[in-house]
């Protein structure tokens, strides 16, 4: 099957073995739009974060194949991919150091005003180059660390339940973060298990139900049952 050009990501028999005779995801078939916000959601343990990070090989998968824009992942350097698909994890995740120490840890060549422009992007002051990464709030932090998979210039963010250990506002404040730099030309992968979420902030919307790609009557049943819960 050769890649189709309106698709960042294709999966193609996709499966990724867990525990014993458990499949973290089992046969996996779908694409991601190669624009805008797409969210993968689906209840805990679904499979939904797995399959997020088989698109940049944190996981590697059992079975199966993974395209980026029509080539197949494990043709592609590791670093190299992984730069072209950066990720901002569910827990901040800042190295030691300043803000600025961050962003050149993904990019050494950022000088103090391509620093500024990414810490901009992310609604973060310039006193952020010289704040204590280790210091900053969690909203901070998860900000600080967006501006850091933005040094590399990605071809899409990974957001990986980004938004489940922060307080309302800074939740807010990262999804219209996502929205813009979607309305901008980086399109965005979002996991989340909220649905309210997901009607806010996504173009298209994958719901993931025990390791697969739920769709027709099984995927409009689990959106009904989360509706119920809102």
């Amino acid at each position: 099957m050769s890649g189709s050009a309106d698709a960042l990501f294709e999966f193609e028999h996709l499966s990724v073995r867990g525990v014993g005779d458990r499949w973290r995801l089992r046969d996996v078939n779908g694409r991601v739009p190669a624009a805008g916000v797409t969210a993968l959601l689906g209840p805990s343990g679904s499979g939904k974060s797995t399959l997020l990070r088989c698109c940049n090989r944190l996981e590697v998968p059992s079975d199966g194949i993974v395209r980026l824009r029509g080539a197949d992942i494990a043709d592609i350097d590791v670093l190299q991919l992984r730069r072209r698909v950066s990720m901002v994890f569910q827990r901040p995740t800042p190295f030691p150091g300043t803000g600025r120490d961050n962003l050149r840890v993904a990019d050494a060549t950022v000088d103090d005003e391509r620093a500024r422009e990414l810490l901009s992007r992310v609604q973060l002051g310039p006193e952020f180059l010289d704040r204590n990464a280790m210091e900053l709030s969690g909203g901070e932090a998860q900000r600080l660390c967006l501006a850091r998979s933005l040094a590399v210039d990605p071809d899409v963010v990974l957001m990986d339940e980004v938004t489940s250990s922060v307080d309302p506002p800074t939740r807010r404040a990262l999804e219209v973060l996502a929205r813009a730099l979607a309305d901008g030309g980086i399109p965005i992968i979002w996991v989340t298990h909220d649905l309210a979420q997901a009607r806010r902030l996504a173009d298209t919307t994958i719901v993931v139900v025990e390791g697969h790609i739920a769709t027709g009557e099984e995927a409009a049943a689990f959106m009904e049952e989360a509706s119920r819960g809102e």
